[in-house]
C-alpha cells in the first residue's frame, strides 16, 4: 500500500488547492491588465450624496461648472465619485458661513480630532470585515478622507478591495511595516495605497501581520521599544504619520485578542462590536469582553491611555421573522442599553451576492440586483452607517 501523506503535507495540498483556484476565479473577475473601478453615479443618486436637488447639480452642469458628467446615449447624466468631489469643494468655497460649507464638504476642521474606529468582535461571522468595508466606502461617498486599515492577518478587507494577498501585497507593505520592532520599519504614508474610491486609501493586510505577535513577546523580554514605544502604542503613533490626511480610519480588527487588536483597541477613539444575534454568540462575545476588560486594564496599569468618544453594539445578520433572534436582541438592549445601535443589519441576500464577485452593495449599484432586495438592503445599511457617522460628527462638537 502507498504511504498515506501527513497531515501537515495533506493540509499544505490543500492550502495550494484552494489558493491556486482562488487565483484563477479572481483573474477571471479581474485580469491583470485590469483594476477595480467604482461605477458611474446616476444624477439623482448624485444629487442625494453632495446633499442639494437634482435641478441644482443640472443648473451646475449647464452653467459649465465645475465637471461634467458622462451622458448616455439616452442623455442620461453620470458622475464618477471624484467628479462629486470636485463639486463638493466648489460648493464649499461659494457657501455662506462655516455651517453651510461643511454641509458640501464634511472634512475635520482644526480642533477635530482624526476619528479612529475599531471594528471588532471575538468571533468569526460576526459580519466584521463586511461592516468596516461598507463603513470606510459610505464615508467615503458622503465626502469624507478615509483610511481604511486591515489588521486581519486573513486579509479580508484587502480581498473586498481588490487585492489577491499573496500576490498583490509583498513583505514589508502591510501595517507590520510601520509596527515592527527591527530597522526595516517605514512610515505608515509609505504603505499607504489609493483605492479605486476617491478620497479612500487602504493599509493591505496578509499574513505578514502575524509576525508582529511573534515578535512582540521578544521585544518584551528584550526590553527592546518597550520605554520609548510599548507595543499598545505602536499603531497610534504610526497613525500620526498620517494622521493630518485623513477624517476618518477605520480598522479590521482580527477576531481574536492577540498584540494586534490590544494595539488597535488601543489607537482607536471609538469602538464598534459586531454581535451576530445568536446565543452561542453573544456566550462568546460575554467571553469576549471579560478577557478585553482583563487585558485592557494590565495596559492601562501599564501607562497606555484608553479615552473612546464612544462604545457601540451592532447587531448584524439580523432576521427580524426570526423569534429567537429579537429575543437576544431584547436581551442585549435589556443589558447594554443606548451602547446598541438604534439600527442592526438586516442579514440580505444582496450583501452575499455582492460578496460572490469581491464587491460591496456601494459598488454594485441597483440595478445589479432585484431591486426590493438591494432597496432593502441598502436602506439598513444607510441607517447604520449613517448612526455611526452622526457619532462622529457628534465627538467632533457638531449637530
Amino acid at each position: 500500500m502507498p504511504e498515506l501523506p501527513s497531515i501537515d503535507e495533506t493540509i499544505g495540498n490543500h492550502a495550494r488547492a484552494l489558493s491556486e483556484q482562488l487565483q484563477a476565479m479572481s483573474l477571471a473577475l479581474f485580469p491583470p491588465a485590469s483594476q477595480k473601478e467604482l461605477r458611474r453615479f446616476s444624477s439623482g443618486e448624485a444629487a442625494k450624496l453632495i446633499r442639494v436637488s437634482d435641478s441644482r447639480l443640472r443648473q451646475l452642469s449647464l452653467a459649465g461648472e465645475g465637471p461634467q458628467p458622462d451622458l448616455t446615449p439616452s442623455g442620461r447624466r453620470l458622475y464618477s465619485l471624484g467628479q462629486l468631489n470636485e463639486i463638493r469643494r466648489l460648493l464649499a468655497a461659494g457657501a455662506k458661513g462655516r455651517n453651510e460649507s461643511r454641509s458640501y464638504l464634511p472634512t475635520r476642521g482644526s480642533g477635530e480630532h482624526l476619528q479612529v474606529i475599531a471594528v471588532t468582535n471575538f468571533k468569526g461571522g460576526s459580519g466584521k470585515t463586511t461592516t468596516s468595508a461598507h463603513l470606510a466606502q459610505y464615508l467615503a461617498l458622503r465626502g469624507y478622507r478615509v483610511l481604511a486599515v486591515d489588521l486581519d492577518p486573513q486579509a479580508s478587507l484587502s480581498a473586498l478591495f481588490g487585492l489577491m494577498p499573496e500576490i498583490d501585497v509583498s513583505a514589508n507593505e502591510t501595517l507590520y511595516a510601520s509596527i515592527r520592532y527591527d530597522a526595516q520599519v517605514r512610515p505608515l504614508r509609505d504603505v499607504v495605497r489609493k483605492t479605486y474610491f476617491d478620497g479612500l486609501s487602504l493599509v493591505p493586510g496578509n499574513l505578514e501581520l502575524m509576525e508582529f505577535e511573534h515578535d512582540t513577546p521578544k521585544a518584551l523580554m528584550q526590553g527592546k521599544g518597550v520605554a520609548d514605544q510599548p507595543f499598545y502604542a505602536r499603531i497610534a503613533r504610526a497613525l500620526d504619520d498620517v494622521a493630518d490626511l485623513y477624517d476618518v480610519v477605520v480598522m479590521d480588527c482580527p477576531p481574536q485578542l492577540g498584540f494586534l487588536t490590544l494595539s488597535g483597541l488601543c489607537a482607536a477613539t471609538s469602538v464598534i462590536v459586531t454581535v451576530h444575534p445568536q446565543m452561542l454568540d453573544v456566550a462568546s462575545m460575554s467571553q469576549f469582553l471579560l478577557m478585553t476588560h482583563d487585558l485592557l486594564s494590565v495596559v492601562r496599569e501599564a501607562g497606555g491611555r484608553l479615552s473612546y468618544d464612544f462604545m457601540r453594539y451592532l447587531v448584524t445578520r439580523y432576521e427580524p421573522q426570526d423569534a429567537p433572534q429579537t429575543k437576544v436582541v431584547a436581551l442585549l438592549r435589556n443589558l447594554f442599553d443606548d451602547h446598541v445601535m438604534t439600527n442592526p443589519m438586516v442579514k440580505s441576500a444582496a450583501v452575499s451576492d455582492a460578496g460572490l464577485t469581491k464587491q460591496t452593495l456601494y459598488e454594485i449599484g441597483r440595478e445589479s440586483l432585484t431591486r426590493s432586495t438591494y432597496d432593502r438592503a441598502i436602506e439598513a445599511l444607510n441607517a447604520v452607517n449613517g448612526e455611526i457617522e452622526s457619532l462622529v460628527r457628534a465627538a467632533w462638537g457638531r449637530s
